[in-house]
C-alpha cells in the first residue's frame, strides 16, 4: 500500500480520492512520516454498526456543555473566528 502525506492528499484530493473509486487503490495516510488513516474502498470496510450508547453519551455531553455555555457568540462562531 503506497503512502501519502497529508499535504500531499490535501493537494491531490480528487485525484486520489478517484484512484481509491475507480482503481480499487489503497493508501496509507502519514503525518510527519506516522501512519494515521488508511484510504480504502468503503465497500471493503467491515459495515459499522451505530453505537447507540456513544451518540447518546455525546448527546448529553451537548447539553451539559449547553447549561454551561458562557459566550454571547455560538460554538460554530467561535471556531470560525479561531481559524481565520
Amino acid at each position: 500500500m503506497p503512502s501519502i502525506g497529508v499535504r500531499e492528499l490535501k493537494a491531490r484530493a480528487s485525484a486520489i480520492l478517484r484512484s481509491v473509486r475507480e482503481r480499487r487503490r489503497r493508501y496509507l495516510v502519514t503525518s510527519h512520516g506516522r501512519p494515521i488513516a488508511a484510504l480504502i474502498p468503503l465497500d471493503e470496510v467491515e459495515e459499522i454498526e451505530p453505537d447507540e450508547a456513544a451518540w447518546q453519551e455525546l448527546a448529553l455531553l451537548g447539553e451539559r456543555i449547553g447549561r454551561g455555555w458562557k459566550s454571547e457568540a455560538s460554538s460554530t462562531e467561535l471556531l470560525g473566528e479561531m481559524r481565520r
